[in-house]
């Protein structure tokens, strides 16, 4: 059976939310399908294709298009999804801006709000969030009851003492503060949090180069470096939503010293901070990332010598994730500006010696991601629809009753 891009379903009455995820993620990477043409993707019955695409088109979340005329009988509908079918908002708070925007469930962004900050509380960033919020949903005049939720997005690692220094609890006040608890209760939308990298991940997966992919490594390069892993179909976030955190990995024994307490670590050579020092910027913290672009089109020696020291560190951070998880391709994103994440893709040629090293593969190991400063915060608004739309393929296996 092939298609496009097979996805296995089940006509297991209780699994009906599953089926429902299913159908939409084989139009969505697939696009427009007849219901003849989902039933072959999915292995579900005509029926029960039927059944899901008529509720989903009462929904307004599938449309239907212009007939296909076949050979014989009635023209087939395609369907497609339909954009204005549900709204998602994502927030992103760091040391120096909380930005949020609104995303339709195409993926196009109808709003976007951004105010500067510098180091809140969260007594200083919750009524902030909770304000923006409510402005992207006057300024966009969507349909608050087709709204999916909140997703945000914040650095990590999590609640991991000596290690959380360039993630949250580096902001005063915020270790152990149930973010998603209380911008609930200040909005009355469902919240959902992530760490930056994992949800870069999910952006590209939903609207980027990995929307075709069943397993890769999103390598989300910001003030640290960390990666959201989707494998074999599914997010791995690790048994304390930590799995990814690669940036303190030692690539030099003895090197330069981390924040963790740690030497070498792979982030003190793969990140914004670690460029800004070799920048000899007076406060990393409150550097711009577009300074690094502007730097980079003028030749700068202090950038290509940080680029020259970098390689090696990335090159062998690409081996660890390629020998350990044996991704589809790795993909470079995050805060760093796009002119630079593709510097260092087009140096990393010769890549080590790995489990992708098959002259049989059709994706490059390599992939730049989305670009724009907003890549986070695309991945944070694509958090609700992800979980309403994505198959989840680990429920299926759970015994009845639970």
């Amino acid at each position: 059976m092939t298609l496009k891009k097979a996805i296995s379903g089940t006509n297991l009455e209780q699994a009906k939310s599953h089926n429902r995820r299913v159908v939409i993620e084989a139009i969505r990477t697939n696009g427009s399908l007849s219901r003849a043409a989902i039933a072959r993707l999915t292995a579900l019955s005509s029926q029960t294709i039927s059944n899901i695409v008529e509720e989903l088109e009462m929904a307004g979340v599938l449309r239907p298009q212009a007939t296909l005329k076949g050979a014989r009988g009635q023209p087939a509908v395609p369907y497609s999804i339909n954009p204005d079918g549900g709204y998602s908002i994502g927030l992103q708070l760091d040391h120096q801006l909380a930005v949020g925007i609104v995303t339709d469930l195409s993926g196009t962004m109808r709003a976007r709000v951004e105010k500067s900050v510098d180091q809140p509380t969260p007594a200083e960033a919750m009524p902030l969030l909770a304000a923006v919020a409510g402005e992207l949903i006057a300024s966009s005049g969507l349909d608050r009851t087709r709204l999916f939720g909140i997703g945000m997005a914040m650095p990590g690692p999590f609640g991991v003492e000596g290690m959380t220094s360039v993630g949250p609890t580096a902001l005063p006040g915020w270790n152990d503060f149930p973010v998603a608890e209380e911008l609930q209760r200040l909005t009355g939308i469902a919240v959902t949090v992530e760490n930056d990298a994992t949800a870069a991940a999910i952006g590209e997966r939903l609207y980027g180069v990995a929307r075709n992919l069943d397993s890769f490594v999103y390598l989300f390069i910001g003030t640290g470096l960390g990666a959201g892993l989707f494998l074999d179909g599914h997010l791995y976030k690790g048994s304390r939503h930590n799995a990814g955190e690669i940036g303190h990995i030692i690539v030099k024994p003895e090197g330069l010293p981390c924040d963790c307490g740690k030497r070498g670590c792979l982030e003190r050579y793969v990140s914004l901070r670690a460029a800004y020092e070799k920048l000899d910027l007076p406060d990393p913290d409150h550097a711009s990332p577009d300074l690094l672009q502007e730097l980079l089109a003028r030749g700068d020696s202090r950038l290509e010598s940080w680029i020259a020291g970098a390689i090696d560190p990335l090159r062998q951070a690409i081996d660890v994730l390629e020998l350990a998880l044996d991704p589809e391709t790795i993909v470079l994103g995050g805060f760093m500006p796009l002119p630079v994440i593709e510097e260092l893709a087009d140096r990393l040629e010769p890549l080590h010696l790995s489990v992708s090293s098959t002259r049989a593969r059709v994706t490059p190991r390599v992939l730049v991601g989305a670009a724009g400063k907003d890549t986070s915060v695309l991945g944070a608004a694509a958090l609700p629809i992800f979980s309403e739309t994505n198959p989840q393929f680990d429920v299926l296996q759970k015994p009845h009753g639970r």
